[in-house]
């Protein structure tokens, strides 16, 4: 099996995890305790991933400005793609509509916010996915941590997302639908991640891995912490450090 194809299979392992939440999120009723559980402990997990498997690399590999700016590139990136999307209708598109000011517009409230809505969930998902097939750079094995990471955080988007979108009343066929092309896109982005980047030199490598941290980064900020906070119990804050010191262990052991 080439390497191309193991990062595609890894990719695609990673971006199923959206339709496993999307199909909890979307067929029962989950309270929403339970999701802002969860968002926080992805969001641990994920923030722990960024900063020792890809922060970190890059630093290790080209110092402290490139990876520096390669994260501030990326996180500028993404925003500037998050405030268009914004005022198209995706401004909520991780929230599940527990609190009616963050819920998620319909077609009817806010025209083309359903597209706006699957290019968000596109914009989310890419980097997570680019950086698994930039890990089989070094050394040609996948980067478990990473893949667990992407994975265990995946799960609350796709549910805490796709009750949202069944809130705003969109359909099976539309919601599964979206999340099923974002996991195609996730196992494509995973293949150009280790055939177009590995094109590169490593200082190459580590600018666009800081570029990638930079935009989960600034996604985690924005879309997955105020979900978790939604409606926040006293042990959010330990759930997050939870999720994080698993992934630390993972990348430790």
């Amino acid at each position: 099996m080439t390497e191309a194809v193991q990062a595609g299979l890894w990719g695609l392992l990673a971006g199923s995890a959206l339709l496993v939440g999307a199909a909890i999120g979307y067929g029962l009723r989950v309270p929403q305790k339970v999701i802002a559980t969860v968002m926080a402990f992805g969001a641990g997990v994920l923030l722990s991933a960024v900063s020792f498997e890809l922060v970190g690399e890059a630093y290790d590999e080209a110092g402290i400005v490139p990876a520096a700016i390669g994260t501030l590139l990326g996180a500028l990136a993404y925003t500037a793609g998050n405030v268009w999307l914004a005022g198209r209708g995706a401004r909520h598109r991780k929230r599940s509509g527990a609190q009616p000011a963050h819920s998620q517009p319909s077609e009817a409230e806010q025209g083309g916010s359903g597209t706006a809505l699957a290019l968000g969930a596109l914009l989310d998902g890419v980097p997570e996915s680019a950086v698994i097939g930039v890990s089989l750079l070094d050394g040609g094995t996948v980067s478990l941590v990473t893949v667990a990471a992407v994975f265990l955080s995946n799960v609350p988007e796709g549910l805490s997302s796709s009750a949202g979108m069944k809130k705003a009343g969109r359909g099976k066929a539309y919601v599964f639908g979206v999340w099923t092309a974002i996991t195609a896109a996730s196992t494509v982005s995973a293949v150009l991640g280790y055939t177009v980047v590995g094109a590169f030199s490593p200082a190459v490598v580590a600018a666009v891995t800081a570029v990638a941290a930079g935009a989960i980064l600034a996604m985690i900020a924005d879309t997955m912490i105020p979900e978790a906070f939604e409606d926040a119990h006293l042990a959010i804050g330990l759930i997050t450090v939870c999720g994080f010191l698993l992934s630390f262990a993972l990348s430790h052991a």
